[in-house]
């Protein structure tokens, strides 16, 4: 009896591919989003494109089931879209600073006017329609 042994490592190398989708800390949010502890009155979008951002848990099996919608939106709209995650277990006091009760919470960020906020999942389609009408004209 003969023992064949071979290795698949060379013909099934993984092929990662690099997330679209960029989670925020409290700093980048103020950074790259809006600092509202220099400017707490007044919504102004420091980013150069309209983004969304998902307030998300790792429990939340609403906020698993929008993951896959938001990485296919940062994909489709790459370049006309940032899409971003924050996670609210890890970033307390960001979602404390946004009364983030519910998740999934999405905030819609225009390139000018206010950003709108949606609590709870929506179908692909309703995420979809804020893109095209809201954010990217």
């Amino acid at each position: 009896m003969a023992i064949i042994a071979f290795s698949l490592s060379a013909n099934a190398q993984e092929t990662k591919v690099e997330s679209k989708v960029k989670h925020l800390t409290y700093k980048e949010f103020l950074s790259k989003v809006w600092n509202f502890e220099s400017n707490p009155n007044t919504f102004v979008y420091k980013g150069k494109l309209p983004a969304i951002i998902d307030f998300y848990a790792d429990w939340c099996g609403p906020c698993r089931r929008v993951a896959p919608i938001m990485e296919k939106l940062a994909e489709e709209y790459d370049g006309k879209l940032l899409v971003y995650k924050v996670n609210t277990d890890q970033e307390r006091e960001l979602s404390a600073a946004f009364n983030v009760k519910s998740i999934p919470m999405v905030l819609f960020i225009p390139m000018e006017g206010q950003p709108m906020m949606q609590v709870g999942a929506m179908p692909e389609e309703g995420y979809r329609k804020v893109v095209v009408e809201q954010l990217i004209k």
